[in-house]
């Protein structure tokens, strides 16, 4: 067998880390020789023309590393959840159970639906209590995610275990030459990394650092150092950064090129061929990795570009190590030939505009103000097409993520995006000083009461504030919290 050489960096994330006796330091880097965990499906039951799934929130113990056994939080299991899947059209329903000892929330990262069942700090669920969040999928075929959302708790909720992925189909998504063979060759890889105590439990704290906990370990799909062994010519990785504070540059280890095939939103326009791809927590990327018989390649993380922040060593920006092996057998099964056209984007114009505003992010503060639960920040009129200058003030990381809706990135600093960036999304990195212009189209979903939220996905600062709540509205005027100029919240 060919053996491509791998290297860790052992001192990837000393920078990242202060000397502390009680943080559990790995002597070594794994061997990635441990088969990758697939979470299963969901089981499903048609009821009333309605798919119903259940998820039920619950403690479990992991073993992250041998002989080292650690509490954690999981949906239908000890850690992680299973994978939902729904067709676009369907109406679904989650019966969602919690057996933890304090409230939680579900929130459905990317989807769009009604503010009521949007799953966010207003949709709280008690201690042995239930919800039952029922809509129907309208939006493109997409890997999407759920995790809680409970106000000033998410980071906790989330880095215990609770998250997993919530895969949407379409019409035309298995008809494009795309792997598609849930677990073989289309394979969600849930990217997180952890801390441990040296008590083998979970660290929480984020030690002072601005943007929150970095860890030490890098667990996909809940294992570390996990290998994929891949069968065929193919195989597409669903990548979700499901990390609290981290920010990711996906390569492989040699640099040779993949496909990128789709982001937050779904599918591009066309397969953009790069050999890198940055996400920042909360993002998703889809790419295809072409193997050849009897070779490996390993899935690493360069140090991310984080843009023009004060200290990129204490952010992650100097970190570099290896997430996750593929090995291909000696004989692989042949794949079909990728479409040259996947999906059909209409493109925002900046003339589209029915109403422009302004957001600034600065320390835990949008325009100013830190998150109230009982204030509404923006009003959005139903039917809207609306720009956003985005800009992050400080000289530390932030990004922006919007619920209920997906956007396109219109320019940056003036210029058009990359490529990686023209797709639908509904996460984006915000490099420090630059303005971001993205745009939106509120559809549907009136609700006057129940409002969707806009944050920044460093749970840490959305914990602390970071986050503003909008509702969408067929009567009540167009509201911005934006500081004047074009910002006022008045149309063009």
């Amino acid at each position: 067998m060919l053996v491509v050489a791998t290297t860790f960096t052992a001192c990837a994330f000393e920078s990242d880390l202060r000397s502390d006796s009680t943080v559990f330091a790995p002597k070594s880097p794994p061997s990635f020789d441990m088969a990758l965990p697939i979470p299963p499906l969901a089981d499903s039951e048609v009821i009333d023309g309605v798919r119903v799934f259940s998820l039920t929130a619950e403690e479990g113990m992991s073993e992250f590393v041998d002989g080292v056994m650690t509490t954690t939080w999981g949906f239908n299991g000890d850690y992680l959840g299973p994978t939902l899947r729904a067709q676009r059209g369907e109406d679904v329903a989650v019966e969602v159970s919690n057996h933890l000892a304090e409230t939680t929330t579900v929130h459905w990262h990317g989807m769009h639906l009604p503010a009521a069942m949007d799953g966010g700090p207003h949709q709280p669920i008690e201690a042995g209590g239930n919800w039952r969040p029922q809509w129907r999928i309208d939006q493109p075929a997409a890997t999407l995610w759920y995790h809680p959302h409970p106000h000033g708790e998410t980071e906790e909720h989330v880095i215990r275990g609770l998250a997993g992925m919530f895969i949407l189909d379409d019409e035309r998504s298995g008809a494009l030459g795309l792997p598609s063979q849930y677990g073989v060759d289309d394979v969600p890889v849930i990217v997180q990394d952890k801390r441990l105590r040296s008590d083998g439990e979970f660290a929480l704290d984020s030690e002072g650092n601005e943007i929150g906990l970095l860890g030490n370990m890098v667990l996909v799909n809940g294992a570390w150092g996990a290998m994929l062994d891949v069968t065929t010519e193919l195989v597409r990785l669903r990548i979700l950064n499901g990390s609290s504070a981290r920010t990711y540059d996906f390569a492989r280890d040699d640099r040779r090129d993949f496909a990128l095939v789709a982001t937050d939103g779904g599918l591009l326009e066309r397969p953009v061929t790069t050999d890198h791809v940055r996400l920042s927590p909360g993002e998703r990327a889809e790419i295809v990795v072409a193997m050849q018989p009897g070779t490996e390649t390993m899935l690493r993380s360069l140090p991310p570009d984080l843009g023009d922040v004060a200290e990129p060593f204490a952010f992650g920006g100097n970190s570099e190590f290896d997430v996750m092996l593929l090995r291909a057998a000696d004989v692989l099964e042949p794949s079909a030939p990728l479409a040259e056209q996947f999906a059909e984007i209409e493109r925002f114009a900046e003339s589209d505009a029915d109403n422009t505003r302004t957001f600034e992010v600065q320390n835990r503060e949008i325009n100013g103000q830190r998150m109230d639960m009982d204030r509404i920040d923006e009003v959005m009129q139903v039917g809207s097409t609306e720009l956003w200058n985005v800009t992050n003030r400080d000289l530390f990381p932030h990004n922006w993520h919007v619920h209920d809706v997906q956007f396109q990135v219109l320019d940056i600093d003036g210029k058009a995006p990359p490529e990686e960036l023209r797709g639908w999304k509904d996460t984006i990195y915000l490099e420090p000083r630059r303005r971001y212009r993205i745009m939106m189209r509120f559809e549907d979903y009136v609700d006057d009461e129940n409002p969707y939220m806009i944050h920044c996905h460093l749970l840490l600062h959305e914990d602390e504030g970071l986050m503003s709540q909008f509702v969408v509205s067929d009567d009540r005027p167009s509201r911005n919290s934006g500081m004047g100029g074009s910002g006022d919240g008045h149309g063009h």
